[in-house]
């Protein structure tokens, strides 16, 4: 399904993070570019290693990282002397990346690219599996991603030797003899037997729940495409978005209702949706927005601070009805 011939089977894929940063060297004195639309686990192992990240903004067109952007991020660094130890690219609610072109961003700089698909199993880019480019990819099977094994995650490459080193830390670095000998410091990510088996029946089935999620986005879009203020995630051209979540852009008024929130259009519409026991989130709110990375260098922003404001999560269950999407447009039409 990743289309990568070597794969490791970990407890997260956070975990898988921290051991393919690890590997890359990633520590004190380097530094990590990452963008800032995304979940913290994203670039968190990076900064518990001792790097600093730099965060750069999502492209309009996508949603995902901005190659420009990322071109401006590493000539920076270059000029100021700083070693990147590698760009991570992330596959945002099941849409991929541009992978050519971020790594045609990479390659001037000598800088590994690692794409973090955590959200994007089942999606594809140029009639590639989602992760297919850089230097490896991280999948998540966490309970809510479009498959799940209730909590887990995956690393896999085409460089054998990559998930080779990344199976030994896993393992608490432990040395091939018969006696517990450790010449380095692993961690304890491995999966359990029981969590692969839920996993591989998962992994049949990916097929069909792609297929639910992309019709789940398509009744939403049916109901609601009467709503002038409604917009939709895009699906970049040159891939398939697997549709993980339905997400919607609200216009209006974009000025939170409490201090560092969302847009207080989405924020009405989300509480309705409360109101009848119906859980609907935010769009990521942008690293650079967190008070733990407050100050950090950000090329670009406004992107993603106006998704933010106005971006609505809906429910996108691969077990959803007709009858659930129909009650949930009501919700909205009526706080519209």
């Amino acid at each position: 399904q990743t289309g990568l011939p070597h794969a490791l089977a970990l407890s997260s894929a956070t975990g898988a993070l921290q051991l393919l940063y690890r590997d890359l060297g990633v520590g004190p004195g380097t530094v990590v570019v990452a963008p800032t639309l995304t979940f913290v686990a994203s670039v968190a192992p990076a900064v518990q290693l001792g790097a600093e990240v730099v965060l750069v903004d999502a492209d309009p067109a996508a949603w995902t990282l901005d190659p420009a952007l990322t071109r401006e991020a590493l000539a920076e660094m270059a000029r100021a002397g700083r070693r990147v130890a590698a760009v991570v690219a992330v596959d945002l609610y099941g849409q991929c990346c541009d992978y050519d072109a971020i790594e045609a961003v990479c390659v001037p700089f000598g800088v590994p690219l690692v794409i973090d698909a955590a959200e994007a199993l089942g999606a594809s880019y140029r009639g590639r599996p989602a992760g297919q480019a850089g230097v490896a990819a991280v999948y998540s099977f966490n309970g809510n991603k479009i498959i799940t094994t209730s909590g887990g995650g995956l690393l896999a490459s085409r460089d054998e030797a990559v998930v080779a080193r990344a199976r030994h830390l896993s393992q608490q670095a432990r040395e091939p003899v018969a006696w517990y000998e450790h010449r380095t410091l692993g961690y304890n990510h491995r999966m359990s037997n029981l969590v692969a088996a839920v996993g591989l029946a998962q992994l049949r089935r990916l097929g069909a729940f792609v297929a639910k999620r992309r019709q789940v986005f398509g009744w939403y879009r049916e109901r609601l495409v009467a709503c002038a203020d409604v917009g939709w995630m895009p699906e970049a051209p040159a891939g398939v978005c697997s549709r993980w979540l339905t997400v919607a852009t609200f216009a209006g008024d974009a000025a939170p209702p409490v201090p560092g929130g969302p847009g207080a259009t989405a924020e009405r519409i989300r509480l309705a949706l409360e109101a009848e026991n119906i859980e609907a989130r935010p769009v990521w709110k942008p690293m650079h927005l967190q008070p733990v990375f407050r100050g950090v260098r950000t090329v670009g922003g406004a992107v993603a601070e106006r998704l933010f404001a106005r971006g609505l999560c809906l429910p996108s269950g691969s077990a959803m009805t007709e009858g659930e999407c129909d009650e949930v447009c009501a919700v909205i039409r009526r706080a519209l």
